[in-house]
């Protein structure tokens, strides 16, 4: 049942009033596609092996058509280089979705949250996959770094102004 709260007598906002209560749920998770590339295995490499690894993390979310249900797509483009020659080592590549249902989340604090909260929830799994998938690729298990979702979530929002603000002057 809900809780209902009466407002004070002279107007005021009650302090202690509860905030939405919000609800979430993972309906699935899945491997949307999934690409490795044991380019040492198949060129082979000269001279000592000093690996440097390069993450690429992108995000998005799409509206499901049943209420309240979105799609957030994780992208991440792993590159493995040998330091001293830049060759690549493997490369991997992996999109990973999470299906959510979502109620409670203010509308102007729904983006953010799909693009930060929903991402966080599914790393683990996206960690796991990642490790396994080296490993048996023929690498020592790549154990992912937490990701600051937040960090990429501003990123993506300056860049998105910036490309607004260079169609605005190539329009002028």
């Amino acid at each position: 049942m809900a809780e209902e709260t009466t407002p004070p007598a002279n107007g005021a906002a009650d302090a202690t009033a509860t905030p939405p209560q919000i609800k979430q749920r993972i309906l699935a998770q899945f491997v949307r596609d999934l690409s490795f590339e044991n380019v040492m295995a198949q060129k082979g490499v000269d001279g000592e092996v000093k690996p440097e690894i390069k993450v690429e993390v992108n995000l998005d979310a799409r509206k499901r058509g049943a209420d309240n249900q979105y799609e957030i797509i994780t992208k991440l483009k792993v590159t493995s280089t040998n330091a001293g020659s830049d060759k690549t080592l493997f490369l991997l590549e992996l999109e990973y979705s999470g299906v959510f249902e979502i109620q409670g989340v203010p509308e102007q604090q729904l983006h953010p949250y799909l693009m930060i909260e929903c991402p966080r929830m599914t790393f683990p799994f996206i960690r796991r996959i990642v490790s396994d998938v080296t490993r048996d690729g023929g690498f020592p298990p790549l154990n992912l770094e937490q990701i600051d979702f937040v960090s990429i979530y501003r990123q993506q929002l300056a860049l998105r102004a910036q490309q607004q603000a260079a169609e605005k002057k190539a329009d002028a």
